[in-house]
């Protein structure tokens, strides 16, 4: 898979997304991430991986504490890709509001021919 899949892949999911944002505030242990969800162990650990694989979240081990922190660069590249499509819809929506321009002028103009 290329890395903006991995990325969208990784955001894709609620208890993922919860986990970036808590990171958002600096780095947490293991323990710090999973104590809010309802999840095994087990399952925080994949969801960390996949974060890990998109290369959103970077691991530093210090003493015998390992210490996740965010990597936001990555979402770069999500931002780039909705953006092409915001480019796409700005550019329709200018085209649409330019066709009900022309409508109603035309209409305008042929309500002065009938007066």
């Amino acid at each position: 898979m290329d890395q903006l899949s991995n990325v969208l892949t990784a955001i894709s999911h609620p208890s993922r997304r919860t986990m970036l944002q808590r990171l958002t505030t600096g780095p947490a242990r293991f323990t710090d991430i999973a104590k809010p969800f309802d999840l095994s162990l087990n399952a925080i650990t994949k969801h960390l991986k996949l974060l890990e694989r998109a290369g959103l979240i970077a691991r530093e081990k210090q003493g015998r504490e390992v210490f996740i922190s965010l990597r936001p660069e990555p979402l770069r590249l999500v931002a780039g890709w909705v953006h092409e499509y915001e480019k796409f819809w700005t550019e329709r929506l200018d085209e649409f509001e330019e066709f009900f321009k022309t409508q109603r002028k035309k209409k305008h103009e042929r309500k002065n021919e009938d007066d």
